[in-house]
């Protein structure tokens, strides 16, 4: 039983700890800082899949997707956290964006993201949102 009640305290610790470094993130994202939550928080190695599509593997090509991303919005009116899960290694946030892009246009949507942690950071992340 002593096991078992050690290995909860590091699981809590470990959870604790996720959910500072997720809050941490969120709040460089909400305060207009994305690129650098994206250096401090993503792994190398990491893969980033919109949906479906093919995923773009690898830090440095996932830096570039990200910054023409910002590039191409023309007017930014928000974004907004409206849940948070955490798991072993894994969490979840629920974003609420608005903005216009210069290609798409007015985008207002829910999109949620899940993150695979490995190392302290972002090994994995996928969206999944509506078209």
């Amino acid at each position: 039983m002593e096991f078992l009640h050690l290995w909860d305290i590091k699981k809590e610790k470990t959870m604790n700890t996720l959910k500072e470094k997720i809050n941490e993130l969120n709040q460089l994202v909400l305060n207009g800082k994305a690129l650098e939550a994206f250096e401090k928080f993503y792994h190398n190695d990491v893969v980033m899949q919109e949906n479906e599509n093919s995923p773009t593997i690898g830090k440095d090509a996932n830096r570039e997707r990200e910054i023409a991303f910002f590039n191409a919005i023309t007017e930014f009116r928000g974004a907004e956290v409206k849940g948070i899960a955490l798991g072993d290694n894994l969490s979840t946030v629920i974003w609420h964006y608005d903005y216009t892009h210069k290609e798409w246009g007015v985008r207002k949507y829910t999109q949620v993201s899940v993150q695979q942690w490995k190392e302290g950071q972002i090994i994995k992340e996928q969206f999944f949102y509506g078209n």
